[in-house]
């Protein structure tokens, strides 16, 4: 079974999102959106564009969408069969989260990894 097949987003936390937002956008020129972050869109070696985007995103430091971790970041990563995936990892006696999430933007299930830390695991909707 294929595990990890890219990086779907980078999550972050801050003291001012806004602001810190703003330097990024000012000083990086990465062109962050209203709602706090961008996609970064595909493309191959030729530069065509090709199906998929990272997501690059910062919030509050004083949500809780990186719970039960306490690091102020959490890398989503793509996986062909999140249940699949999900099922493997518990059964390799890993603190797999029971919640799981399936929306129009994709499955969606989390992991600790043995520092701590919240990774998220995403099986984007077909076609993309």
């Amino acid at each position: 079974m294929k595990r990890v097949t890219g990086i779907g987003g980078i999550f972050f936390q801050a003291k001012d999102p806004q602001a810190l937002a703003a330097w990024y956008r000012d000083h990086l020129g990465i062109d962050v959106q209203p709602w706090g972050g961008a996609a970064f869109r595909w493309a191959d070696d030729q530069g065509q564009p090709v199906a998929g985007t990272t997501i690059w995103s910062v919030g509050s430091a004083e949500g809780s969408m990186f719970a039960p971790s306490r690091a102020p970041f959490m890398v989503n990563y793509r996986v062909a069969d999140l249940a699949a995936l999900l099922a493997a990892l518990r059964q390799e006696g890993c603190q797999v989260l029971e919640k799981t999430d399936d929306s129009e933007f994709g499955k969606f299930g989390w992991v600790i990894d043995p520092e701590g830390n919240k990774v998220e695991l995403w099986q984007p909707p077909a076609g993309q």
